[in-house]
């Protein structure tokens, strides 16, 4: 079997350094694959990253072929299969969204017009780095030989920590609950939604408004998900690296591999309008993946008033930002 060349950025870093462990096990394209890693960091990083990189060979994974850890771009992202765009300046106490759309962005388009010139024309790339939705719509925007598809920002943190709310308030673990959705930005103002989840209590399969309070999924469920980010903040006073690591694991895997039959999985995809999301930007949506690695947003769910407000305050700051954004990037 050919390696596939996966490209971690920002592989120095907290995240990054969760993520390779991961990725070198097997755990997200699977048990038997090859990998070729290639490991981006700015140059004040290099020293660290072959701290890193002394540990992948310690660790003596079967699975890893070759280990290429760069400074230089145009190295980190020839030819490579799948890409995890972490590297990015980090959110740190007090920080606001717009302080860091600006330094990233910069960033980003950068890295779009790398994908563009050296990766291959199929490769899949998972923004991680905040403002990711944004970020992820940049780098598509400077990478226009790439299909917009192949552009995807990661909410699945939001969502594995909505599951893993409801799973503790009925006592249940977080893999029984499932079909749990992040409508818009992964910021403070998406919205977890659990109107369309089932959860699997003693092996019978229940609605989740069927057995969770709808007070609580209209209030402290919503604000408790969103505002989750910022309390890792408040109590460790760096972001949250383990969770993420595992989250953009979890959002490879099934874009590789699939989502099982019945569930789907929410991921910042280029909106189409569905849902009167507006278009043009990276929506996180359900999407159900098949075994060809495309995904396809879940159609047909009903959504109520109290849903349609919250999906509209998320698009307009999608919005904002891609406006935002795109003017710093003409500066």
């Amino acid at each position: 079997m050919e390696p596939l060349r996966v490209l971690v950025t920002g592989a120095a870093g907290q995240i990054g350094y969760s993520l390779l462990n991961s990725i070198s096990r097997g755990d997200v394209f699977g048990p038997n694959q090859p990998l070729i890693l290639h490991l981006l960091d700015i140059q004040p990083m290099m020293g660290v990253l072959e701290g890193v990189v002394m540990e992948l060979v310690d660790c003596a994974f079967p699975l890893i072929r070759d280990v290429i850890a760069t400074a230089d771009e145009v190295t980190a992202f020839k030819d490579i299969d799948a890409a995890f765009l972490v590297g990015s300046m980090p959110r740190r106490e007090g920080m606001e969204r717009k302080d860091l759309l600006a330094a990233n962005v910069k960033i980003f388009k950068s890295q779009g017009k790398a994908l563009d010139q050296h990766a291959k024309k199929t490769v899949k790339v998972l923004v991680v780095g905040n403002p990711a939705n944004t970020n992820a719509f940049i780098c598509s925007k400077y990478a226009p030989s790439i299909p917009k598809e192949n552009f995807t920002a990661m909410t699945r943190l939001d969502q594995n920590r909505a599951q893993a709310q409801i799973a503790s308030r009925l006592k249940v673990s977080a893999d029984k609950v499932k079909n749990v959705i992040i409508w818009g930005n992964h910021s403070s103002t998406q919205f977890p939604d659990a109107s369309h989840a089932v959860v699997s209590i003693n092996g019978t399969l229940t609605k989740v408004p069927d057995v969770v309070d709808g007070e609580y999924l209209k209030s402290d469920f919503i604000t408790c998900v969103q505002k989750r980010g910022a309390a890792v903040i408040a109590a460790r006073k760096l972001s949250s690296a383990m969770s993420a690591a595992k989250a953009a694991g979890d959002h490879m895997r099934d874009w590789w591999h699939g989502t099982p039959e019945g569930t789907f999985v929410s991921m910042g995809v280029f909106s189409d309008g569905s849902y009167d999301a507006p278009k043009d930007v990276i929506y996180s949506f359900p999407v159900q993946i098949g075994s060809d690695r495309n995904w396809k947003i879940v159609e047909g769910l009903s959504i109520n008033d109290f849903a349609k407000e919250k999906m509209a305050i998320t698009g307009k700051e999608l919005e904002e930002e891609r406006q935002d954004a795109v003017s710093v990037c003409q500066d």
